[in-house]
């Protein structure tokens, strides 16, 4: 990450916010755009490609919320919500529209930087090629592409890491520690739900039947495992 600078769309109605976000992020390295409404997010996103976007809930014309489902139509780029509710319910709802993470604010510099570094994280280091398969369900890790039934499978970043682990140990029990420590590289009992909600939305995209899944399976109260 240190040798591309990632472009950032930061979104957010308060002048001060994106003052302080552009900021903070231009002298870590990052190029900053900046939107302050769903509208203008949604066409700098057709626009600009950004790699990242930081989105606050509260916006004049649409909830971020809604930015989040209009954003996944067209783009899988990741999602960090900033928002001042704290309430679980509208965690879930942004997790559950895409976002990749949610941080609530008030909130310090390095926490952002760290998740950021997390949701990133999904981008090949090496350039190699590597794919798994299991059964009619395989995956490209080099080209970022899930295919089920030789059709395409669009992953949030986050969905992409988890079903990338579970491949590359399928078979093997994979503990919610050990996710939730790969994926967003901390621990604590927001991550566990978020943990909860992607492996729901996962299994909605690539099982016939979520609740009686067949690839990605519980194993209660230690963690998940892919079929081998």
């Amino acid at each position: 990450m240190e040798n591309h600078k990632l472009n950032i769309l930061v979104v957010d109605d308060e002048t001060e916010i994106r003052r302080f976000l552009r900021v903070s992020l231009r002298a870590n390295q990052f190029e900053v755009c900046e939107a302050e409404n769903g509208l203008d997010a949604l066409i700098s996103i057709r626009k600009k490609k950004p790699d990242l976007m930081i989105l606050d809930l509260g916006l004049p014309d649409m909830d971020g919320v809604e930015v989040t489902r209009r954003t996944r139509l067209i783009s899988q780029l990741p999602i960090i919500i900033l928002s001042v509710r704290d309430e679980e319910t509208d965690k879930i709802q942004a997790l559950d529209a895409g976002a990749d993470d949610y941080l609530t604010k008030p909130f310090g510099v390095g926490e952002l930087l760290a998740r950021i570094r997390a949701v990133m994280r999904h981008t090949p280091k090496d350039g190699k090629e590597s794919i798994y398969s299991v059964e009619r369900l395989k995956m490209d890790v080099a080209r970022h592409q899930v295919t089920l039934n030789r059709k395409n499978v669009d992953l949030t970043p986050n969905e992409f890491d988890i079903l990338c682990i579970l491949m590359q140990n399928a078979g093997k029990v994979v503990t919610h520690r050990s996710l939730i420590r790969e994926v967003w590289g901390t621990s604590t009992e927001n991550d566990d739900r978020m943990l909860r909600v992607n492996i729901s939305n996962l299994r909605k995209k690539i099982e016939a039947d979520p609740n009686q899944p067949y690839y990605l399976l519980t194993e209660l109260g230690v963690g998940y495992r892919l079929k081998e």
